[in-house]
């Protein structure tokens, strides 16, 4: 019987890993400059972390979640997300208490769903992230978007566009369900089982379904920016203000409400064209929140983050041709010249290692042209060729797999050598 993974998931091995880690380079890098720093909280979680922190009404709770009892029949669960883990993290660890405000965490790793998998959707995908915590200001909220508009614009995307709205404060939503609620109740016959449940436990869910015929009904529903308190209508076009003064290009999209029951304020999607003209969808997107340390316990912190699944980016960075120049292979092959060769090919290699070049050598004498086959296969740069020539006199023949280049070089000059070639080579990461 073969054992093939299981549904949903997938390997990655080589090039596809050397591109997925070069990502979450890219985005790690970009956190960085705007002051995060990482957490890398667990992969299971007390059920409850989620269902009270993402939210019972919400799909990914609802539907979506792997969910199963412990050994001592205590509830867990696959994180299907990471807002709620680093929410409860910060209140486990007393972060408010011990780090300066606003707290600002980045994450990278897998995360787990229940849907049907399709091009760069996986039920076990990567997500990576940002959280900032304990500060209300709506320059927060502005300075989130312009880290996630700089990371895909890091990653090698250009036409990029901003989408935003608001969902308002509590005073705000709660006016604003009650009017969704009598509008959709007068048409929820014409629409699926899923905007059934959704009338019942947040008709704001409603907006976010993806059947046709209940886009049209909702196209219709009551708009939010009629029922805007003062306060949340003041930050959301300070925000927007903000937006401005940097340039940003942004549209209003009255229809987004994101898919977590946590937001509050401002919520927004980045999406990109590709160079045909084709709509590629949201590539990530976030929002601000209210509420969710104080569920877990902590004290009144408001929060805002924006999160991105990396497979989905990884396969469209392909299709944008993006990803070409990310190195997977070694730097050098070492290849010893007849069996008499082999020992010091292999004391060679180890010496290269300990430079900092990454490389590797046959355990076996072959013939030239199977060494050069390995050295392609490996992706090597360089070949570093040592026969009993050479061993004699302290030299190799280092030769430029790229451009044919060869020329004899001094073992005991390795070091600055290398570093000579590869100043003008790059080295492989």
């Amino acid at each position: 019987m073969e054992i093939a993974p299981v549904k949903g998931t997938h390997d990655v091995v080589g090039q596809e890993a050397a591109e997925a880690r070069y990502i979450e380079m890219v985005l790690s890098s970009v956190a960085e400059l705007y002051g995060y720093r990482e957490i890398i909280p667990p992969t299971l979680e007390y059920t409850d972390v989620f269902a009270r922190g993402t939210g019972s009404s919400s799909d990914v709770v609802r539907k979506e979640m792997y969910t199963f009892l412990d050994k001592n029949g205590r509830s867990v669960t696959l994180r299907p997300e990471f807002t709620a883990g680093v929410a409860r993290a910060v209140v486990s660890g007393k972060l408010y208490a011990t780090s300066e405000a606003p707290i600002k965490l980045y994450y990278h790793g897998p995360a787990f769903r229940y849907e049907r998998p399709q091009l760069g959707r996986y039920r076990q995908f990567s997500q990576f992230g940002v959280e900032c915590l304990g500060s209300d200001a709506a320059e927060v909220d502005a300075e989130t978007i312009l880290l996630a508009m700089q990371a895909f614009q890091m990653l090698g995307f250009k036409d990029l566009h901003l989408k935003v709205n608001t969902i308002g404060d509590a005073k705000t939503r709660e006016g604003y369900r009650a009017a969704l609620k009598a509008y959709f109740g007068a048409h929820i016959d014409e629409m699926c089982d899923d905007c059934h449940e959704r009338l019942r436990l947040n008709p704001m869910r409603i907006l976010d379904c993806k059947v046709e015929a209940d886009r049209k009904i909702a196209a219709n529903a009551p708009k939010i920016e009629g029922y805007l308190s003062a306060e949340s209508e003041k930050r959301y076009y300070r925000t927007l203000s903000l937006l401005n003064d940097f340039g940003i290009g942004y549209e209003k999209d009255e229809a987004l409400v994101r898919g977590l029951d946590y937001y509050s304020e401002i919520v927004f999607e980045i999406h990109a064209k590709g160079p045909s003209g084709a709509d590629y969808g949201a590539l990530g997107g976030g929002g601000h929140y209210d509420g969710l340390i104080e569920q877990f316990g902590g004290p009144k912190m408001a929060g805002v983050g924006f999160a991105v699944g990396l497979e989905r980016i990884q396969s469209l960075m392909k299709e944008e041709k993006l990803l070409e120049e990310v190195p997977s292979g070694i730097d050098l092959y070492v290849m010893p010249v007849g069996e008499g060769a082999l020992e010091e090919a292999f004391r060679l290699t180890e010496a290269v290692r300990l430079l900092g070049y990454s490389a590797e050598t046959p355990f076996a004498a072959l013939k030239m042209g199977s060494l050069f086959k390995k050295a392609e296969k490996r992706g090597a740069k360089f070949a570093l060729i040592l026969g009993d020539d050479e061993i004699s006199k302290g030299v190799a023949q280092l030769k430029n797999l790229k451009t044919k280049e060869q020329k004899e070089i001094k073992l005991d000059d390795l070091e600055a050598t290398l570093d000579e070639a590869f100043g003008e080579e790059g080295h492989a990461e």
